[in-house]
């Protein structure tokens, strides 16, 4: 099975991926997945660092994944709809994302 490429775009950026031939329509759909929970994150206001929105759009898609998720996630939380305790627990991640990413140099 040959590889083929697609240029696809995700919050304004483009990515040249690769995908497996039949495998177009999946990773499309992924794309647009990522693209919207970044873009709600990002349009959220509160978060502006584009390593930032991408984790915790990650989270978002690894929390809803298999099993169905309750409504609020982390992206609702940069939307402000969670209590004070829920924020100051997710302000409190970012800072040890921020920790971790600062002595490694990169997200990946």
């Amino acid at each position: 099975m040959s590889n083929k490429q697609l240029d696809v775009q995700i919050m304004g950026q483009s990515y040249i991926l690769g995908c497996p031939e039949g495998g177009e329509e999946r990773l499309l759909s992924a794309v647009s997945k990522v693209d919207v929970a970044m873009c709600k994150i990002r349009d959220a206001g509160k978060i502006k660092a584009r390593d930032r929105i991408a984790v915790l759009a990650a989270l978002n898609l690894a929390f809803e994944s298999p099993e169905p998720a309750p409504s609020t996630t982390v992206a609702t939380a940069a939307v402000s709809d969670i209590p004070q305790e829920s924020q100051h627990r997710l302000s409190q991640l970012l800072k040890r994302l921020d920790q971790v990413l600062e002595q490694d140099g990169q997200l990946i």
